[in-house]
């Protein structure tokens, strides 16, 4: 099979390792085909909704990319978001020096940035899939979906599935999941398709406003709107609003009280400026593991 080639460079620490390692961990996307080498999947193409299969491994000052149809802008951009390669990180390590709980865990995970979902539109449906279940559940049900409505890809000889996009599931049933669940996911569907669940458009707006405009969604909620634009579009510096999680992790590390209000997190994080999704996505990557495997 032909394969199309194309390098990414980090402006500021990176380290692709770590980033590996974070893929392998989390279950949603723990049961990747991994060598401990190289990252490989699929996805369909925001730029197109065509399903292509990527490989992605370590590379002097960023990483080697692989694709099995050729990559103009915007999948190169894509691969670039989903690591968080379209960012310079350069000032991020700076925040360490003035938050000293922040710089312990940059020197425990030096070079981790956020790993994102391939798309938006992926992460917005798993926003609605992971709904009152576990992220080994919902991740299975996401195959599940993923095998009976997705295209299946070789990459580097091993089968990958792509989730299905937004048109392939547009009007789908028996996705495996509460009526009310499928129906939302339909209206994520429309959304996508209309322009509105895409890294270009969240992007583009301010991420209060961007928020705001996620919550409108069907089955999108204040904790799902921050997923889907943190880790979906990749914004560097949103906060999520309503994140028990999150806000737990952030109790116990800074020593805060259990009835702080939220506003007291909101004020904490704006010493992180403009990498907030960076420092939360940081916290929470080094709690997996030692809470529960919730939202």
């Amino acid at each position: 099979m032909t394969t199309h080639g194309f390098t990414l460079t980090a402006e500021g620490p990176f380290d692709f390792a770590d980033s590996l390692r974070f893929v392998q961990d989390w279950p949603a996307t723990s049961a990747l085909p991994s060598d401990g080498r190289a990252l490989r999947f699929a996805y369909c193409a925001e730029s197109d909704w065509r399903p292509i299969g990527v490989t992605v491994t370590g590379a002097p000052g960023g990483v080697a990319v692989t694709t099995t149809r050729p990559a103009g802008p915007g999948i190169r951009g894509e691969v670039a978001r989903i690591l968080s390669l379209d960012v310079d990180g350069a000032g991020f390590a700076k925040l360490g020096e003035t938050d000293p709980v922040l710089g312990d865990l940059q020197r425990l995970r030096p070079g981790l940035r956020p790993v994102c979902f391939w798309s938006p539109w992926e992460a917005a449906c798993w926003a609605v899939i992971v709904q009152r279940s576990s992220m080994l559940i919902a991740s299975r049900i996401k195959q599940r979906i993923a095998e009976r409505y997705g295209a299946l890809v070789e990459v580097d000889g091993q089968p990958c599935t792509a989730f299905p996009s937004p048109v392939s599931l547009l009007d789908a049933g028996g996705l495996g999941l509460p009526a009310q669940k499928e129906e939302w996911v339909r209206g994520l569907a429309r959304a996508a398709l209309d322009g509105l669940l895409t890294t270009e458009h969240l992007r583009s707006l301010a991420p209060e406003e961007a928020l705001a405009e996620l919550r409108a969604l069907p089955g999108v909620g204040p904790f799902s709107a921050g997923l889907i634009l943190i880790r979906g579009a990749g914004a560097p510096d949103a906060f999520p609003g309503d994140e028990p999680r999150l806000f737990a992790i952030l109790r116990e590390a800074y020593g805060l009280p259990e009835d702080v209000p939220p506003s007291a997190y909101r004020k904490l994080a704006g010493s992180w400026r403009p990498y907030r999704s960076w420092a939360s996505f940081l916290f929470r990557a080094t709690a997996y593991g030692v809470m529960d495997d919730r939202d």
